[in-house]
């Protein structure tokens, strides 16, 4: 048994000098001159294809070549800039012989290469004009794939090819057949799937530079270059008649085909896709309709690139509009997740997400078929060194003990807009359960050939069947950039808002400094009066007082710590008769203000789950403000009724609507208009804000509207609590 090195991979394919393979194929001759047009190697058919005697250093001219190829060296050579020059080329005849004369310039050389004709001039130019037709009906074609399947039809036609695909590469260059022609008896390959490695990185190199290449007859015997020491081993990148790997010649012969030629469509310099041809006999195409088949491809990708750049800025241009109308309802609403949430919908679709995780500060909404649970682990299992954008697309690369738990979430993309407050948006893709047809089971087999041992190509075509798991489909660009444009915008609109928030914080804090003092100096006198022995029953009434509103300011500057601190406030839901709890508080407030009417519309008891403690909080506050705002002399309303499984609770008092400016920041915290109101002087702008925390933790709403005289405020909860929202 022959020993095969360890080492024996992919990258033998890879390694392999196919751009110097020190030979041609044997439909032409080639010569190669120095920049004065002498010359330094040839084909060792030249003599008997040609009629030329070469030797090292004869110059051009005693060559015996045709006036035209003559021309067309100096043309090159006039033309050569830093070693290179385009190819040009031209007709001549050779005795009774018809050739396609090619020039070009290449590493300092210059290549002249005769190409056997093999169909006469009329007959070309017929096929040149059928081109120049396909082409303008490429312009008009409107879809991918109608570009793709008329593309592979046209090219038959012009080429004469028993099949012709159009490949498309895919993000890990494997590529799809997705369209094909091909002659009767022909199997079809349309819809199977090839490995990157059946393009070594080499060859993907020369797709790239030489966008044709035509093997006239699979069975041919290279035929060899020589001349000068050191220019036999010719860079042939560009050559029209390079011969090619045998590593590529077996891959050809396991597939039953004869000839080949493949046209590359490179789309801002990557190989987006190619136009491969087989046939099952030797078939030698003119090197003009070769051509002409080229400039159809290189038209061909210019089409696919409009309209793949006009879909992509479609995109983009609805994920910007997207943004603006987030960030215009974030304005209006103090909630990030709430008013994420309310775009959640629209905003998987512009990022191609199947669920969306929105968590910050402890509050996490989850849109889409995944777990909640799930939900919370994938958000914290999110690194804290990565990059504000970050993504995953398979499961390799998830957290060794997430992998487990995934459940066939492996795409993510995550947004990072607040990492201090743990703001962020993740984007969830499930794995793409993918039955792949692959054209041949896609291993390699190590054997030894040509060029040693090394990975030969498949020995079969026929179709092998794989199921693909653990990958999503990879965020492309377009997606990305909506993500990038959106956390941009969002990043920044929340470091404005932190930033007004700490400016207000600070206001409130000097201001709180002086309420407080106010209590405390009460309750001092208080004190020095209870030690003189005088007015101890009034005193005890004034201690008190000053100590509930220490005790109010201090709440709710702890309340809006949790708040901010993602904690939140800490619901124990109970079933409680709310008509029980209002008709207490109001009774309370009678007696606390024995100027104050109120009318208590509560027909019966009205059971609920709720905690108790802070719904009287939400009502102390909203009567609090009624008592306070509401025109004196006036009553306060307060009803209570159960509405389609909620609670719904209202509070009403006649005054004056609240300003359009002023409604519009109403629930936000450390309000300018709160601060100092000489109606009430103890507010300090965060009760409002605090209330509606509490009723969106038992999953309910809090809302103002004015109805002519009066201004309502509407408490509702679901009856069942939180858990039934």
């Amino acid at each position: 048994m022959a020993f095969i090195p360890e080492d024996v991979s992919l990258s033998n394919c890879d390694d392999e000098p196919i751009h110097i393979p020190g030979s041609i194929q044997p439909h032409g001759a080639l010569l190669a001159f120095d920049p004065g047009l002498g010359l330094v190697a040839w084909s060792v058919n030249a003599a008997g294809m040609i009629g030329c005697t070469p030797a090292v250093g004869a110059p051009i001219s005693t060559l015996a070549l045709p006036a035209e190829a003559l021309e067309l060296a100096d043309l090159v050579r006039l033309d050569m800039h830093d070693g290179a020059a385009m190819p040009v080329s031209c007709e001549v005849v050779i005795g009774e012989a018809e050739f396609d004369c090619v020039a070009h310039g290449h590493d300092g050389r210059i290549l002249v290469e005769f190409e056997r004709r093999t169909l006469r001039s009329d007959a070309v130019a017929a096929f040149a004009l059928k081109a120049h037709a396909s082409i303008d009906r490429f312009k008009r074609q409107q879809s991918i794939d109608a570009l793709l399947n008329m593309a592979v039809q046209q090219v038959r036609m012009l080429t004469g090819f028993d099949r012709v695909m159009a490949y498309r590469f895919r993000h890990d260059d494997s590529g799809d057949v997705v369209a094909e022609a091909c002659a009767d008896g022909i199997e079809p390959y349309l819809g199977r799937r090839y490995p990157a490695s059946d393009i070594p990185a080499q060859a993907r190199r020369l797709y790239l530079i030489n966008t044709l290449r035509i093997i006239a007859d699979v069975a041919y015997q290279p035929v060899a270059l020589q001349g000068r020491e050191g220019d036999a081993a010719l860079d042939l990148s560009y050559s029209v008649l390079r011969s090619v790997s045998p590593i590529h010649v077996e891959y050809l012969r396991n597939m039953g085909v004869q000839a080949s030629m493949s046209v590359s469509i490179v789309i801002n310099g990557r190989l987006w896709g190619m136009l491969a041809c087989h046939h099952m006999t030797p078939l030698q195409v003119p090197y003009s309709i070769r051509m002409a088949t080229d400039v159809m491809a290189q038209v061909l990708a210019s089409s696919v690139q409009t309209i793949e750049t006009r879909s992509q800025a479609a995109r983009i241009e609805q994920g910007a509009e997207l943004g603006s109308c987030i960030l215009e309802a974030m304005s209006q609403e103090d909630n990030v997740v709430r008013t994420l949430d309310a775009y959640a919908d629209r905003l998987r679709a512009a990022l191609g997400a199947d669920a969306l995780i929105i968590s910050q500060m402890g509050e996490l909404t989850v849109h889409g078929k995944l777990d909640h649970v799930l939900a919370a682990d994938v958000v914290h299992a999110l690194p804290h060194d990565c990059e504000a954008l970050c993504q995953f697309n398979e499961l390799a690369d998830w957290p060794p003990a997430m992998r487990g738990s995934l459940e066939g979430w492996v795409g993510m993309l995550a947004m990072k807009f607040d990492p201090p407050s743990q703001g962020v948006v993740v984007a969830m893709r499930l794995e793409q359960l993918e039955l792949v047809r692959w054209g041949g089971k896609p291993d390699k087999i190590v054997a030894h050939g040509p060029l040693g041992p090394r990975l030969t190509p498949r020995g079969s075509f026929a179709e092998w069947r794989e199921t693909v798991r653990g990958k999503a489909e990879p965020w492309d660009s377009t997606a990305l950039t909506i993500a990038a444009q959106l956390l941009a915008k969002l990043t920044r609109f929340v470091a404005a808002r932190n930033a007004e928030i700490d400016r207000a914080r600070t206001e409130l804090m000097a201001m709180l400094g002086h309420d407080l003092r106010d209590p405390l100096q009460a309750i001092n006198m208080a004190g020095a009066l209870i030690e003189r022995g005088s007015g101890t029953q009034t005193i005890g009434r004034r201690i008190q007082s000053s100590s509930n509103r220490m005790q109010r300011l201090i709440g709710h500057v702890l309340d809006m710590s949790r708040i901010n601190g993602g904690i939140g406030l800490g619901m124990n839901p109970a079933m409680t008769d709310l008509g029980a709890v209002i008709t207490e508080l109001v009774d309370e407030l009678r007696e606390a203000h024995p100027g104050a009417t109120f009318q208590l519309d509560v027909p019966g008891p009205v059971m609920a789950v709720v905690d108790v403690d802070r719904i009287v909080q939400v009502l102390a506050n909203l009567l609090s403000n009624a008592l306070h705002h509401g025109e004196l002399g006036q009553a306060i309303g307060v009803g209570l009724h159960a509405v389609d499984g909620d609670a719904v609770i209202e509070v009403r008092n006649v005054g004056a609507p609240i300003e359009a400016k002023v409604a519009e920041k109403l629930f936000d915290p450390f309000k300018h208009t709160s601060l100092n109101n000489p109606r009430n002087r103890k507010g300090v702008g965060l009760g409002l804000y605090i209330a509606r925390q509490i009723v969106n933790g038992h999953g309910g709403s809090l809302t103002y509207k004015y109805v002519e005289p009066t201004v309502v405020f509407t408490v509702r909860v679901p009856l069942q609590g939180p858990q039934a929202a």
